[in-house]
């Protein structure tokens, strides 16, 4: 087992990090940027090293200054966390050849799902169904036309090495395809310096539906259920479940062993998500995120496993230990995101806290690392806390989750708690009848 990991993110996450390491008796380091000296992973570290000022380009993206607080501090292995370096291949492969051992999967996974293209074209080689569209990189107007005329309308244009929406435009028409072609290669090339496209059909109404993952170095991959993150707004999650209020138990075994088996021939190693659509019926594959998801904590709270203190075993090398029928699925969660912005007009809203209590009680838990007179910078995403419930029943879950949002104060700036009892009042919601697009109809409906 390891003696020391150099935990290489910040916030919630990073102090989620630590408490796993701290409960298996293993020390830690934060790193920070001058921002957030005065953060809760770094005063509850054994060891904290700054490595540079608030733009998360020159700290928390600077890899030379990662790997020197490893070295300096003697760490044995990092763990990049979720966002900034989680996802970098040519990181993870330098923390490898600077003699650390890296939490997570292996560089060549990370660098063939990273790329959407490759992801597709790889998967469906596995035998995954994909959403009908481009076989490859889109390379010119004129083959986006031929597309659309092959496909039909709508059609969705989307960055190969995207994420989190940037890249990505719907177009209803040709002359609708021929703008939204240019914009997305242009968004794609500001976002991620690459500017390649793929086309595919637009789906009405679907739902997101993603598969919790682990896989060891010896070939043994286990799934953890479903989570259902269709509540999103501008391709961000908002609100995610688990399991799916979608599907049946069939549809349910049948998307869990899908996305298990091909993580298997993949040979696939730690934490991952593979994410599906979901309509009428048929699973779509979209993408695998090759790293620890903000939403692992309701697949957590429905098998009782610890998901990182498991990716640290699998790193030891050490086999995971249970088989697909060992894991138990009990009762239903849910997730709440909670930013720091408004719940209107969703602009951001940093500051200092003045006033804060968490709630509590069965079957409530919260990832956050906020406390009473700490400053919210505004150098960083708005993410500041997950309001985490776990019932025996869905509306068991409900219930204590508006008793939750009730309880829970966070003062001196604004937060989507209000956005968050809005939507668990809702009907739609209730009776969990709702696809991707429904809160931002709901959002432009209720704030307009």
């Amino acid at each position: 087992m390891f003696e020391k990991i150099l935990i290489a993110n910040r916030g919630e996450i990073a102090l989620r990090i630590h408490r796993a390491c701290r409960e298996m008796g293993i020390a830690t380091v934060a790193v920070h940027s001058t921002a957030d000296a005065d953060a809760m992973h770094v005063r509850l570290a054994d060891e904290s090293v700054c490595i540079g000022p608030p733009s998360a380009r020159e700290s928390y993206l600077n890899i030379p200054a990662i790997l020197t607080a490893a070295t300096i501090t003697g760490a044995d292995a990092i763990h990049p966390g979720i966002g900034f370096m989680a996802e970098n291949a040519q990181f993870a492969e330098m923390v490898e050849e600077h003699g650390f051992t890296w939490i997570g999967p292996t560089p060549e996974h990370i660098r063939i799902m990273g790329d959407k293209v490759t992801a597709k074209q790889t998967v469906v080689g596995l035998g995954l169904p994909t959403v009908p569209g481009s076989d490859g990189p889109v390379g010119s107007l004129e083959e986006a036309v031929e597309i659309g005329q092959r496909f039909g309308f709508p059609l969705l244009i989307k960055a190969a090495a995207g994420g989190g929406g940037k890249g990505m435009k719907v177009a209803q028409d040709v002359d609708g395809l021929r703008e939204a072609y240019q914009l997305a290669r242009g968004e794609a090339r500001a976002a991620f310096g690459n500017d390649q496209v793929y086309i595919e059909r637009y789906l009405a109404r679907p739902r997101h539906i993603e598969v919790q993952l682990l896989g060891d170095a010896h070939g043994n991959v286990v799934h953890f259920g479903e989570r259902d993150c269709s509540l999103q707004r501008r391709h961000q999650k908002v609100l995610e479940e688990a399991p799916s209020p979608g599907l049946n138990a069939t549809q349910r075994e049948r998307v869990g062993s899908l996305a298990a088996e091909t993580a298997r021939r993949l040979g696939y190693r730690s934490a991952g998500t593979m994410e599906f659509l979901y309509e009428d019926g048929e699973f779509y594959f979209i993408e695998m995120n090759t790293r620890l998801q903000v939403e692992h904590t309701i697949s957590e709270m429905i098998t009782g496993i610890d998901l990182v203190r498991e990716q640290i075993r699998i790193a030891t090398g050490a086999p995971l230990g249970y088989g697909q029928k060992d894991i138990r699925f009990e009762g239903h969660s849910i997730q709440c995101r909670l930013n720091a912005e408004s719940s209107v007009t969703f602009m951001p809203s940093p500051g200092r806290i003045e006033g804060y209590h968490a709630p509590g009680g069965l079957g409530v838990r919260i990832d956050s690392a906020l406390y009473d007179g700490y400053r919210i910078p505004s150098n960083y995403d708005s993410l500041i806390a997950k309001l985490i419930v776990h019932g025996s029943t869905r509306n068991e879950a409900l219930m204590r989750l508006r008793r939750a949002l009730e309880e829970y104060v966070i003062g001196g700036v604004e937060t989507t708690l209000p956005l968050h009892q809005r939507i668990i009042a809702e009907s739609d919601f209730l009776n969990g009848d709702y696809d991707i697009r429904w809160l931002e109809r709901f959002i432009a409906r209720t704030t307009g």
